[in-house]
This record gives structure tokens, sequence and C-alpha cells, in this order.
């Protein structure tokens, strides 16, 4: 199970029952509404797994996870978004998983608890 959750979302529902639902689980959770939110989150402390949204209102996730990239820090992402992703930015980027929005919540709840039979990363 990932410990130390990061969830990078700008829809403040979304964000609020994703954070309930892992607390009551046992995670920490801190949250980030933007990308600068998050990279300042992340020069602090690396969590075990970040949830990220791909549409943020000053940059993209995946700039988040490229800047990630080049400082040469690796955090296991769940790739959240209800834009297409083409599958060759996935496997540039490499996250652990890619869940289309709407997404079904325990399949989220399936992957950051690291159950054996979680759902798989979804091709774009």
């Amino acid at each position: 199970m990932y410990r130390r959750v990061l969830i990078v979302e700008d829809e403040p529902t979304l964000r609020r029952l994703i954070l309930r639902n892992l607390t009551s689980r046992g995670h920490e959770v801190r949250e980030a509404a933007t990308a600068a939110e998050a990279r300042a989150m992340l020069e602090k402390e690396l969590p075990d797994l970040m949830l990220l949204d791909v549409n943020l209102p000053d940059r993209s996730g995946l700039d988040v996870l490229r800047d990630l990239q080049q400082q040469g820090k690796s955090v296991p992402t769940i790739v959240v978004s209800a834009v297409r992703i083409p599958r060759t930015r996935l496997e540039e980027l490499k996250p652990l998983a890619y869940l289309p929005k709407p997404f079904p919540l325990d399949a989220l709840l399936r992957l950051v608890s690291d159950e054996p039979d979680g759902v798989k990363p979804t091709p774009a």
C-alpha cells in the first residue's frame, strides 16, 4: 500500500472525495490544485504515490511529471484525465496507470491500495 499520497486535482469536489476515501483507508494525503502547488510540495518531500490530473489551471500535469524526470526524481504516478492522452506520451512519461475520467472510484482505490488484482494501465 502506498502510505503517503499527493492528489493533484483542480476539481475541488473530486479532490475531496478522493481525499476522504484515502484517509479513511489509512493513507496520509496531501493535496494540490495547481501544477505550481504540486511542484512546491514535491520540492519539500516526495510522496509514495501521486494522483495527477492532466488539465490543471496553470500547466499540464504531464509537465509536472516531465519536470520530475528532468530532476532525476521518480514518483509512482496514476494519471487521471478527461482528455485522451496519446499512447506515445504515456510511454514517454511511464505512469503507473492511466485512468480516463470519469473512472470508477473503486478502480482508483484498488490501484492506490496496490491490490494484486488491481486495475492495469489503460492504453490510450
